[in-house]
């Protein structure tokens, strides 16, 4: 198995965090549940129903490690519409030994945003270096959804990062997911770190990985082959004709 070192050993929840509702989102199980939250060095997975709370946990690890909430690297400063909570600030963070030389937030919702940003940004003549060279040279809106996303993992990423992946999935067919898993794969080998909140039971596959599950009983370690994700589509794919009778009624 790869291993490398985490740069972000574990998440805590601060004993003075206001885990009593009503106040979202301490009104998620999951989120009031955190207590101590220890990531794999390679790949960690959160996965859950919408609602659950794993969105909302990545983007207040990506916050407090210094990313912009809409997504970006760490010198993406920007805000089209400030909607994040205030969940970072309740975090503990306990680091690795070693440092990140690279970092990066996707957060599939708000990726047209970041795409606007580098162009923004490209457009200041005494800015240095176009951003956009570090994307392949392309501007990611002349790119499909799909597109941008993969151009984004192979050209933009590089060793000895740590990244933040929240629906990667989102804009990839699942032939891409395959490819993107392979990418993962490398990255890992280049002494990377992913923290991933997935519905794809293709990329939550990845062998070895440490799977979170969030629902209303909090926060559990789970197997991949136990997750909701990988069941329902291994009992759609056995018999999709009975599956659909089922579900329009008819059976």
């Amino acid at each position: 198995m790869l291993k490398t070192r985490s740069y972000l050993a574990e998440v805590q929840l601060k004993p003075t965090a206001p885990v009593e509702p009503p106040l979202f989102p301490f009104t998620l199980p999951a989120i009031r549940s955190i207590e101590r939250l220890v990531l794999h060095p390679n790949v960690t997975f959160l996965v859950g129903e919408n609602g659950s709370g794993k969105s909302t946990l990545l983007e207040a690890i990506a916050v407090g490690m210094g990313f912009n909430a809409e997504g970006g690297s760490r010198n993406f400063h920007f805000a089209t519409r400030a909607s994040h909570s205030d969940l970072h600030e309740h975090l503990r963070y306990v680091r690795g030994i070693e440092r990140p030389r690279d970092g990066f937030f996707l957060r599939a919702e708000s990726f047209y945003n970041v795409s606007t940003e580098i162009e923004r940004l490209d457009e200041d003549p005494a800015g240095g270096p176009p951003i956009i060279n570090s994307f392949g040279g392309k501007s990611l809106h002349n790119q499909s959804h799909g597109e941008s996303f993969l151009t984004l993992f192979m050209e933009r990423f590089g060793g000895q990062g740590f990244y933040l992946l929240d629906e990667p999935e989102a804009a990839l067919s699942p032939q891409r997911q395959l490819a993107l898993l392979s990418r993962l794969h490398d990255l890992v080998g280049q002494r990377c770190q992913f923290v991933i909140a997935t519905h794809s039971p293709i990329l939550m596959a990845y062998p070895n990985a440490t799977i979170y599950a969030f629902g209303e009983q909090g926060i559990r370690e789970i197997a991949y082959e136990d997750t909701e994700h990988y069941r329902v589509t291994r009992d759609f794919l056995a018999n999709p004709a009975r599956m659909l009778r089922v579900l329009m009624g008819e059976e």
